[in-house]
């Protein structure tokens, strides 16, 4: 497996585990629908979310939630409404970031942006 993809299962296992530390309950992990795939899809209480996880090894070209762009977010909204007709969903939902910031010295740097964008459907 290339480098950039350990740094993202890496960083994508850190996702997880901070929201089942914040209580949240993780449904799905990279949950696919066409084109777009949504990095995991959690319950925090009642409300379902959306979350994209965004790692880096570095910050020089900008933060990692910086490359979440309006193309991507169209994905993940396609993706989005058809987990929601897949489970029959009619009650509230989230689109979060989780930026994963890490160094060669091994250390880890999370970022939660709850509620980061809702994209125009």
């Amino acid at each position: 497996m290339a480098a950039h993809n350990e740094i993202g299962k890496a960083g994508e296992l850190a996702a997880r585990r901070l929201l089942e530390n914040k209580g949240y309950l993780v449904l799905e992990a990279n949950w696919r629908f066409h084109r777009a795939e949504v990095d995991l899809i959690a319950k925090d209480g009642k409300i379902l979310v959306f979350i994209e996880v965004k790692t880096r090894s570095s910050d020089a070209f900008g933060k990692p939630e910086a490359f979440v762009d309006a193309r991507k977010q169209r994905f993940l909204a396609e993706a989005a409404s058809a987990y929601m007709e897949q489970i029959g969903h009619d009650w509230e939902i989230r689109f979060d970031i989780i930026s994963v910031l890490t160094n060669q010295g091994g250390e880890t740097l999370l970022e939660h942006f709850e509620d980061a964008f809702f994209p125009g459907w």
